[in-house]
């Protein structure tokens, strides 16, 4: 099997258990989490980085204000990603955040064409129409807007529009990002601890362990995704992309038993409609393109 398909698959499968993790840190605030995960991740990136002797960038970047910039930007909207989908997750809405994370290709398109300009083809303005159908029969059916949904998949969308441009690969950019953060993060760490409400050492082993170890499951599966990205057609990367939100829908569902009513049924439906709509579509139009450049 070609490796790039295992890197990138076991990327999406990680993120996809992520839920199971977070949700056995229910009992630490989730505005904590998050600021474990940007002190962890940063000591876990800076490990891996020495351990391929990869330093020599970072004089480079530090005169380039610019660069910086654009770093605590995409690492702001990582963080807000972050903290909705941890406090989602533990506050029952697995099942939503998977949604998210459903949503996220079409808002990519959406985005693309916005901003970057890109043309869109018949077919994809149709996905975004079903799409789009799909998330007002929620917001009707259930009287609520399906906020936590949106906010990840805008955030992330406006993430990857970010870095794809950006100066730096995955754990260099991680690095940064999280650098950046890192002294707010320790900041409102340290004054949990004086307020007497930290959670680090003062809870189970096991709490202790789990968000020490937010690092590394943060950063193992950028760094697989980065791996396998560079193996493997985006055609591959993109039907992939799907076992993320698959299993954290099936966790939401089955091993936590959040309620999947007959409204949610006809949602998800439609959005699910709109997703098998784009993917044919864009297998077709690069299999098109393959063939005309044989």
């Amino acid at each position: 099997m070609n490796k790039g398909v295992v890197y990138a698959a076991g990327a999406y499968i990680l993120w996809g258990l992520l839920p199971i993790y977070w949700k056995t840190l229910h009992s630490v605030p989730s505005v904590q989490i998050v600021a474990h995960r940007l002190v962890w991740s940063l000591g876990f990136v800076a490990l891996v980085l020495t351990a391929r002797h990869n330093w020599g960038w970072l004089s480079g970047v530090l005169r380039r204000p610019r660069v910086l910039l654009t770093f605590a930007l995409s690492g702001a909207l990582l963080t807000v990603n972050w903290l909705v989908y941890i406090w989602g997750v533990n506050a029952g809405f697995i099942v939503e955040t998977s949604l998210g994370y459903f949503i996220n290709p079409l808002v990519n398109v959406m985005l693309g064409y916005v901003i970057l300009k890109e043309r869109l083809r018949p077919a994809q303005w149709a996905a975004l129409a079903i799409a789009l159908g799909g998330v007002l029969y929620l917001t009707f059916s259930y009287g609520a807007f399906p906020w936590i949904a949106l906010t990840l998949a805008f955030t992330f969308g406006f993430y990857g529009l970010i870095r794809k441009t950006a100066a730096l690969n995955s754990a260099e950019g991680l690095f940064l990002e999280t650098a950046i953060l890192f002294l707010p993060a320790l900041g409102f760490l340290v004054l949990q601890e004086a307020r007497g409400v930290g959670a680090l050492a003062h809870t189970d082993a096991l709490t202790t362990l789990l968000l020490i170890g937010a690092g590394a499951v943060t950063s193992i599966p950028l760094i697989l995704f980065a791996a396998g990205a560079r193996r493997i057609t985006l055609t591959t990367l993109g039907l992939l992309q799907y076992i993320a939100p698959t299993l954290q829908f099936l966790i939401g569902v089955l091993i936590y038993h959040e309620p999947f009513g007959a409204g949610r049924v006809v949602g998800f439906g439609l959005i699910w409609l709109a997703l098998i709509l784009y993917t044919t579509e864009s297998l077709a139009h690069y299999r098109r393109i393959a063939v005309a450049q044989t």
